[in-house]
């Protein structure tokens, strides 16, 4: 089980290496700033982590908290959980090998491959990406990685919201939490627990969480879209499903279009230069697909921002 024990354990094992993990910055606006009726908007900016997303946290804490062989690590990505893995390990001196799927950006693989990573393109999704991964594995006996379903993953995760936290000296009345395989909403769901709303936000083209509680359980689903190489997986997480049951309440769908006028919005008007992924929270609230109270204090976690950033033109 992921709570916030387990959280704080990641955080005190990431402390031993001060040079890797950065404090991302928290962005506090007020809601009208953003076109938005509420109190303050809090934009956590975790693209700015190393490796540009917010999974350099659970990575490198799944390298600590376990005997690395000499075949070093393994690991099936649509992409940022790859370029996580492979800078921690160059940081720690460990090999690396990742299996990226077709839809994969070249922008990714081409960070991958600067950071000293193997990569292998096979597959038309990240589930066969990921079959072809656990195939090698068993070749090599490489410690394996997996981008979300994994204790060490979702703890090391949780350790933004545990920084959110301490930062804004109180949690704030909401979070809005983007959704592919369930690891980041898993981690910031067990810190916060009943202490504030997390809400999930999903693509409508890759809707993962919404699809297994229609179901009452992970089921798989077709993904595609815009945010299809960082929110592809194919079905909830077995972790962020069971957190999720506990702590989210809510799990909204979102077009891709207003994600992509949400991604444009944060380049143009504030100069944050973020992937689709990172936008669905100000989607949501442009929207209106969520709606806060006047006063609501809300937190939107920009997650990542490995992408081209010519598409921003």
């Amino acid at each position: 089980m992921i709570d916030r024990a387990a959280i704080a354990a990641a955080r005190r094992q990431l402390a031993t290496q001060p040079d890797f993990l950065r404090t991302t910055p928290l962005m506090r606006v007020s809601g009208r700033s953003l076109g938005v009726d509420c109190g303050e908007v809090w934009l956590k900016l975790e693209h700015l982590q190393v490796g540009g997303s917010f999974k350099a946290r659970g990575m490198l804490y799944r390298l600590l908290a376990n005997p690395v062989p000499d075949s070093g690590v393994i690991i099936a990505s649509g992409g940022n959980a790859g370029i996580a893995l492979a800078a921690a390990a160059q940081a720690l001196g460990v090999r690396c090998e990742v299996f990226v799927p077709e839809v994969s950006p070249e922008a990714k693989r081409a960070r991958l491959r600067s950071l000293g990573a193997e990569v292998v393109v096979t597959g038309a999704a990240y589930s066969q990406a990921f079959e072809a991964c656990v195939a090698r594995q068993k070749t090599t006996g490489a410690l394996q990685a997996h981008a979300y379903d994994q204790p060490e993953v979702v703890a090391g995760a949780g350790t933004l919201a545990a920084e959110m936290e301490e930062q804004g000296g109180r949690l704030p009345d909401t979070v809005l939490v983007s959704v592919g395989g369930g690891g980041l909403i898993g981690g910031v769901a067990a810190w916060v627990e009943s202490r504030a709303h997390v809400v999930a936000l999903e693509p409508e083209r890759a809707p993962t969480l919404h699809a297994a509680r229609a179901a009452g359980q992970p089921v798989d689903v077709e993904v595609g879209g815009i945010a299809a190489d960082s929110l592809g997986a194919r079905r909830i997480g077995a972790i962020g499903w069971e957190v999720s049951q506990r702590h989210v309440h809510d799990a909204l769908l979102l077009p891709d279009d207003a994600i992509r006028a949400a991604q444009l919005w944060l380049w143009k008007e504030l100069k944050l230069a973020v992937e689709p992924a990172a936008a669905l929270g100000l989607a949501a609230l442009q929207t209106g697909v969520y709606r806060p109270q006047p006063q609501e204090t809300v937190a939107l976690i920009l997650c990542g921002a490995n992408f081209d950033p010519a598409g921003l033109a």
